[in-house]
């Protein structure tokens, strides 16, 4: 079963987070709180990480993973942006919305849409999240936690690990967390398309 390691929500204990950062460059497959709800999370090294993700959440070759970065320089690392991109992410993060970009030379293929070849990106507001992206020093790989058959996410560490403690290697327990995804947009075209209504306020993108 997952190891859960319990870290304060709003001041994340250092001692702590690297045990989880440990287990992310070991290549193992986390859950953790987010700004919207629970996700599932990896090092974009990983070379398990996605068959992990696919296999546990019942998804097929055309999901759009996301990488989630700590700020602006980081996501520019992965993703190809515009100016009118920029001012448009800019004005939503940090916050629980995921963008579809073009993905750069430095984003794997497997991480990748296979004919867009686009990728998510997010910057989340979470202390926790921005605690681990920091002591990681570079974006991860994560999925939102939604389970096959499921309408919501698990909202506390406990049920994380009472559905699939089997399948992770560590839920990181943070308090109660929400159970809405992130709201996703396509930044790929001229127009924002919102893909998915979650979280965030899609009315700035409509």
């Amino acid at each position: 079963m997952a190891t859960v390691v319990e870290i304060h929500p709003r001041d994340p204990q250092p001692r702590l987070v690297a045990q989880v950062v440990e287990v992310l460059r070991a290549g193992g497959l986390i859950a953790y709180p987010t700004d919207s709800c629970y996700a599932l999370g990896a090092a974009i090294g990983s070379h398990t990480a996605v068959d992990r993700i696919r296999a546990i959440r019942h998804l097929d070759e055309r999901h759009d993973f996301t990488l989630l970065c700590r700020d602006f320089s980081d996501l520019g690392h992965v993703v190809e942006v515009s100016n009118a991109v920029f001012r448009s992410v800019k004005a939503a993060t940090p916050g629980p919305y995921t963008f579809v970009l073009p993905a750069t030379r430095e984003v794997p293929r497997r991480l990748q849409h296979p004919k867009k070849r686009t990728v998510g990106v997010r910057i989340p507001a979470h202390p926790v999240a921005q605690a681990i992206l920091a002591e990681l020093g570079e974006p991860m790989l994560t999925s939102t936690l939604l389970l096959p058959g499921d309408d919501d996410t698990p909202t506390e560490a406990w049920q994380v690990q009472e559905r699939i403690g089997q399948d992770i290697d560590l839920v990181v327990d943070a308090g109660p967390c929400g159970i809405e995804p992130t709201t996703v947009v396509d930044l790929t075209g001229g127009e924002p398309v919102v893909v998915r209504v979650g979280a965030g306020d899609p009315a700035r993108f409509e």
